[in-house]
């Protein structure tokens, strides 16, 4: 671990006189991530590591367990009292990080700034079914909803809940709650960590809180080091500079766990590839092959989407592209999410069939497209995505392959640059209509629904099913709406699943982790080894 000579001194000795060994008295943990948060607001994006870096700050209502059951967080239970009203009960005797007690206040405050201080990939989509918040008494808070809102429990797990009184002057606008929570005035979370410091694309330092409500942690600082490049984060752990890191690169597998002062720890994950055709009449990117225009999108007719889903290989991807740390999928959703549909099955791969589809709908000779992908978000994205556009050229079609930085990929996506992406997406929630009510549900600002849909899909089956499963309070009946929508998404192709992820860390041996299928890295789950 990192500490001081005295520490390692007075480590060692106790150690030898009482067989105590080093790790379980060692004081800091430095973390080694591909990328950390976007700011000290929780509140400020959805994007899945910057609530990772957040959790160990501040609690969210409902936890996500290790496989994104739902726990007890900062409420205690949660009951559906009517069909349009939940309430929860609040854990008593917390603590925020400087001193001041935890009440249903602060919950109702932290829901009611998120429309306010919510940035880019906003987090929005975890509160759009809330219509109003009443406190019963200090530790109960009952929650209005918009209409029957069974998956609102799954929502909360994302409902990062701060103090009212350290952000009340911090909460008006995402500017405002920048300046407040990046300096660490409004930094006060219920956490097991205190926020130290935090250097934007290096470093956030914690502190252990002592008063948190789960326990006293065993390491009292911790340090999350952002290494986006691979080869660095692997070097530092080789050398000692980091005690753990999370995303190794496939190729690096085998060797790292060949060295003996390592362990390596693998896990499925709820991260999972797929592509997304634009659906709008003129779409930016398909061409004919003289880069001439195309009477009209060929993305709308069904036999071309069918044509790119039989030209790709996902056994080879997971294999040769993902090497090894893959593995094929169906659907939008991983297998241990509510509402996968088992009997929904990966298109096998069929390049005759392909290229006829192709030829049937009017494109003989296939055309131009360019295909946009992220070379940086999750491991083996550059490579799957290359596979892809490599495969596209064995029925016809001339692919122009753009990897780009999550950075200028997703804002550009947003503005509806793209014709033709692939990127990851995890349904953290463990419930399938996060996912399906983001994706493929009309794009319907009134309903609050498809809010990541910016291509233009549209299908009034699709949404019915996904409507009916938002307001089915009967798990059986919405579990059978979201298996006939992923079943839907695998027929219609708006989207075409490819493969999940299989997730590494790397650690010394004097430590062992926990891991997560959301892939979150969390000291929280990092002990020392025994």
């Amino acid at each position: 671990m990192t500490a001081s000579r005295t520490f390692r001194t007075i480590v060692l000795a106790a150690a030898l006189l009482g067989g105590v060994s080093s790790a379980a008295l060692a004081a800091d943990l430095t973390i080694g991530v591909r990328a950390g948060p976007l700011s000290i607001d929780p509140d400020f994006t959805a994007a899945g590591t910057h609530a990772e870096a957040m959790k160990h700050i501040y609690d969210s209502l409902i936890k996500s367990g290790n496989n994104l059951e739902l726990e007890p967080g900062l409420a205690t239970s949660w009951t559906a009292i009517d069909d349009t009203t939940w309430e929860f009960k609040l854990r008593p005797n917390v603590k925020f990080h400087d001193g001041s007690d935890f009440t249903a206040e602060d919950v109702k405050f932290s829901i009611e700034r998120i429309p306010k201080v919510a940035g880019p990939n906003p987090t929005t989509i975890y509160v759009r079914r809330v219509k109003g918040v009443e406190i019963v008494d200090p530790l109960t808070i009952r929650v209005k909803t918009d209409g029957p809102a069974p998956t609102l429990p799954n929502d909360f797990i994302r409902l990062f809940v701060v103090s009212h009184i350290a952000a009340k002057d911090y909460s008006d606008s995402a500017e405002k709650a920048s300046e407040g929570f990046n300096s660490g005035k409004a930094a006060i979370g219920t956490g097991p960590y205190k926020f130290v410091s935090w250097t934007p694309k290096e470093q956030l330092v914690l502190q252990s809180f002592d008063g948190y409500w789960g326990g006293k942690e065993p390491w009292d600082k911790v340090i999350r080091k952002e290494l986006p490049n691979d080869a660095a984060r692997v070097a530092q752990l080789k050398a000692g500079q980091v005690d753990l890191i999370a995303r190794i690169p496939a190729s690096d597998v085998p060797t790292l766990e060949r060295d003996s002062k390592l362990t390596i720890v693998r896990q499925d994950s709820v991260y999972l590839f797929n592509m997304a055709f634009d659906f709008r009449e003129k779409s930016p990117q398909v061409t004919a092959k003289n880069g001439s225009p195309l009477p009209k999108n060929p993305f709308i007719d069904p036999r071309v989407r069918e044509a790119f889903d039989l030209a790709i290989d996902r056994e080879t991807i997971t294999e040769i592209a993902m090497e090894g740390m893959g593995t094929v999928q169906s659907q939008l959703v991983t297998p241990n999410i509510f509402g996968y549909n088992p009997d929904v099955k990966p298109a096998p791969s069929d390049v005759e069939k392909a290229k006829k589809l192709l030829a049937d709908a009017g494109y003989p000779d296939g055309f131009k497209v360019t295909f946009s992908f992220t070379n940086d978000r999750l491991p083996g994205d550059k490579d799957t995505g290359t596979t892809i556009a490599q495969m596209l050229t064995a029925i016809g079609i001339q692919v122009e392959a753009n990897a780009q930085p999550g950075a200028v990929y997703f804002p550009a996506n947003t503005r509806g640059d793209y014709s033709l992406t692939m990127s990851g997406w995890g349904t953290l929630t463990g419930e399938a209509n996060y996912t399906l009510s983001s994706l493929v549900h009309t794009n319907d600002p009134t309903k609050k629904l498809g809010a990541f849909n910016i291509r233009g899909y549209s299908n009034p089956e699709m949404d019915k099913l996904i409507e009916a499963a938002g307001v089915e309070m009967d798990a059986g009946k919405r579990e059978q709406y979201l298996k006939d929508a992923n079943a839907l998404v695998a027929s219609d192709r708006p989207n075409l699943s490819i493969a999940s992820i299989v997730s590494a860390w790397g650690m010394k041996k004097t430590i062992t982790i926990v891991p997560r299928s959301d892939e979150d890295t969390l000291a929280m789950n990092i002990r020392p080894a025994k």
